[in-house]
């Protein structure tokens, strides 16, 4: 009958920043991926005398590393008692997309992140910095341009595995990249940004880099890693009013979202550097250095999308979708129910 192997994949409960896990388990083939478990007390979800945590197979896609019928297994992290972990964001975002499903959200995330090799980003020189940030953003040529052997492979790695990878990039800083993936709905764009995280790691040790997701790798004149949340439902791919008024709704919550959207986000959102600053909201047409950007092509067209500049690299992506939708559909919704309902012309 055969074998085939399950790579299962989870978030754990390190603090500030959850981590990614995984071990492997060994499938009948035909037999879909099992519940398993693991040592919580080794992942800071649980103590050692109550040591068993459950994995909850949510999403699975072909595994490009090991190739053949692997398969990789995101799972949600579960208690024994069959209730989500504390430390599973999954459910809640999961619940507020069903909540929502009406206006039919869609992401698109620009996830940023910067090799190094040992101590220091690649590209860097062993002592002292590269030339200034100005010519590395989209780059050519091996003086510009560090680790595109590993995003290619990267890239490919998402592409046989299903992931919905739409574009790669060089970023500002010598050895600082960007996946974008979707357009995803919620809990969707997470599982598939989570999934295409781990393969960047896993790639990664391929070629004997790291990747980080800090959102200020080096401090000074340099660029932070953000993850720029592209946004938007129904109404707004058809109304630009609406996409001005779910600006406005995320203006009203501005604290709440900058204290999600990743730790070390006061380092990064300074004003400086294609940022506003984290005690400030404002939005306008394309502005890069706004809270929120309106592409200057939705302006334009009278209907598409928004940006939120504000999450970190290391936001984890099923707590800023599940906000950003109730916020924005939260605040249409009570809109809607606000409007009166037209009365019927007598004919």
């Amino acid at each position: 009958m055969g074998v085939y192997r399950a790579e299962y994949i989870w978030i754990d409960g390190t603090q500030p920043t959850q981590k990614l896990r995984s071990k492997t388990k060994i499938v009948p083939r035909g037999e879909n991926p099992p519940i398993w478990a693991f040592d919580g007390s080794s992942t800071q979800q649980a103590t050692g005398d109550k040591s068993d945590c459950v994995l909850e197979p949510v999403t699975v896609i072909p595994d490009p590393i090991r190739g053949g019928d692997d398969k990789l297994v995101l799972c949600e992290v579960m208690l024994v008692s069959g209730q989500p972990h504390p430390s599973n964001t999954r459910r809640a975002s999961a619940e507020m997309g069903k909540k929502y499903a009406s206006f039919d959200p869609w992401f698109g995330i620009e996830q940023e992140y910067t090799f190094f090799k040992g101590a220091r980003p690649l590209g860097f020189p062993d002592n002292g910095f590269p030339a200034p940030q100005g010519g590395y953003y989209c780059g050519v040529g091996a003086d510009e341009v560090f680790g595109r052997d590993v995003v290619e492979a990267h890239l490919d790695a998402c592409l046989k595995a299903g992931i919905k990878i739409s574009g790669i990039n060089a970023e500002v800083m010598p050895g600082q990249w960007e996946f974008q993936v979707g357009p995803l709905t919620a809990p969707e764009i997470g599982d598939q940004l989570w999934l295409a995280r781990w393969l960047l790691y896993r790639v990664g040790e391929n070629f004997g880099v790291s990747a980080t997701l800090y959102p200020k790798p080096v401090r000074g004149d340099w660029n932070g890693a953000g993850a720029h949340h592209n946004f938007s439902t129904n109404e707004m791919r058809e109304s630009y009013d609406a996409c001005v008024a779910a600006a406005e709704a995320l203006g009203t919550r501005h604290a709440l979202h900058i204290e999600n959207y990743g730790f070390g986000i006061e380092e990064r959102l300074t004003g400086l550097h294609e940022t506003c600053s984290y005690r400030e909201f404002r939005y306008g047409v394309s502005d890069r250095g706004a809270s929120i950007r309106i592409p200057w092509q939705v302006a334009k067209e009278r209907k598409g999308y928004i940006e939120d500049r504000r999450p970190n690299a290391n936001v984890d992506p099923y707590v800023s979708s599940r906000l950003i939708i109730e916020t924005v559909c939260g605040a249409a919704s009570a809109k809607r129910s606000a409007t009166p309902a037209r009365e019927a012309v007598p004919a």
